[in-house]
């Protein structure tokens, strides 16, 4: 799995950086999934993770190299699906933000489970980590802000804003139903390839 895994990786990330559509806005929306594979690495021998917390990673680092490449207000699928429902938006960003919450929540989850953070598996347990969801998104909306200010020009493309007022709160919407969403999926399977590694 791990060749396969890598090979994905840079197969994706190749294809993302080979003439996007803007430079800069690639390397600011790449840089979350490089900083990610620097951390996997450098952890990968004192505290592997399962193999579906490995594969909800390398898909949310697609989705961001995907927005990388057209940047997140022209992906053209979106485009289409835009047209098809008489939108006035692409929507690719709502992916990228809901696999905010949805990958990051399996990690959390991963890491309080195996350092014994929680007793029990209860309530709490859930509000901590959709907490911890809220939290990393509501960060990254700061990010992308002072980024945006600082690269100047080019913040309408990083931002992905597209005129939509609501845009940084439907972004944290999205990241807490990601949350929920995966937590509601994945928590079962997630247990039993926490049980095979432990």
């Amino acid at each position: 799995m791990k060749l396969l895994w890598l090979a994905i990786f840079f197969l994706v990330f190749l294809w993302s950086g080979y003439e996007p559509k803007d430079r800069m806005i690639w390397i600011l929306e790449v840089f979350p999934a490089i900083i990610g594979f620097i951390i996997l690495a450098a952890t990968y021998h004192s505290f592997p993770l399962t193999s579906i917390t490995y594969i909800l990673i390398l898909v949310h680092m697609v989705v961001l190299m995907i927005g990388g490449h057209y940047t997140y207000a022209e992906v053209p699928l979106f485009d289409t699906l835009n047209n098809y429902f008489n939108g006035n938006r692409n929507n690719y960003d709502k992916v990228g933000h809901f696999m905010q919450g949805a990958v990051p929540v399996v990690i959390a989850r991963e890491i309080v489970i195996r350092k014994n953070v929680f007793t029990a598996q209860n309530g709490w347990f859930v509000f901590f980590l959709l907490c911890f969801v809220l939290a990393v998104s509501a960060f990254y909306e700061l990010l992308e802000w002072w980024s945006a200010v600082l690269i100047g020009s080019a913040a309408d493309e990083f931002l992905a804003t597209q005129g939509y007022v609501w845009d940084t709160q439907s972004d944290m919407w999205y990241a807490l139903m990601g949350g929920i969403t995966s937590l509601a999926i994945f928590s079962r399977l997630h247990d039993k390839k926490l049980r095979e590694i432990s």
